[in-house]
């Protein structure tokens, strides 16, 4: 018994300085972020888990391998901000880039939805998987984004079994592979501006 506890005393000091380091913005390796039990409700940007319970976790070659099965590929990536230094006699005109074919959600990975909001996300992933939470769900955004982790982790809370988060994101794919633009997916674009 002694040593179960050490381990936890152990477990959770490790645990504490984690969240400290986190909290002071500074970064740790992503091996040592540990899995918040539920959404990670902290900033967007950092530092993510090396893993994601219930999920697969993809580098490239493992999501080059997969594209041929015709995944859902869904980018949570954000909107782009108008910067505030932006010349107002000038047209505003982000474009989103990204892996082809992907459905593209932009806040998809928000910690927190309303009601509205998280049935808009879960009618859509019914319609793209037509019901079958088995299909091969692959989420992503950019590098030490959580979005991505979050929109996995609400899958797999949701009971999909299918689940494969891509920590690289559209960086990772830019390397070697071209991307494409887009546009939001427009009944999640819907669900967005309610």
């Amino acid at each position: 018994m002694p040593g179960l506890i050490g381990y936890m005393v152990k477990s959770a000091a490790s645990l504490a300085i984690a969240l400290f380091l986190t909290a002071a913005g500074m970064p740790i390796s992503a091996a040592e972020v540990p899995e918040p039990d539920g959404m990670w409700t902290g900033p967007m940007r950092g530092d993510t888990p090396a893993t994601l319970e219930g999920a697969i976790v993809l580098d490239l070659p493992a999501l080059e391998a997969l594209i041929a099965e015709k995944p859902i590929l869904l980018d949570v990536g954000p909107l782009d901000k108008k910067p505030e230094d932006f010349p107002a006699d000038r047209l505003w005109l982000p474009t989103h880039r990204t892996i082809s074919g992907a459905v593209w959600f932009p806040g998809g990975g928000a910690a927190v939805f309303d009601q509205a909001k998280e049935e808009a996300f879960f009618r859509r992933l019914e319609e793209l998987t037509q019901g079958d939470q088995a299909r091969a769900i692959r989420t992503f955004c950019h590098p030490q984004c959580w979005a991505s982790w979050n929109a996995g982790k609400r899958l797999v809370m949701k009971g999909y079994t299918g689940v494969h988060w891509f920590p690289g994101g559209i960086d990772k794919w830019q390397e070697t592979h071209e991307t494409v633009a887009v546009e939001p997916d427009a009944v999640w674009a819907l669900a967005r501006a309610k």
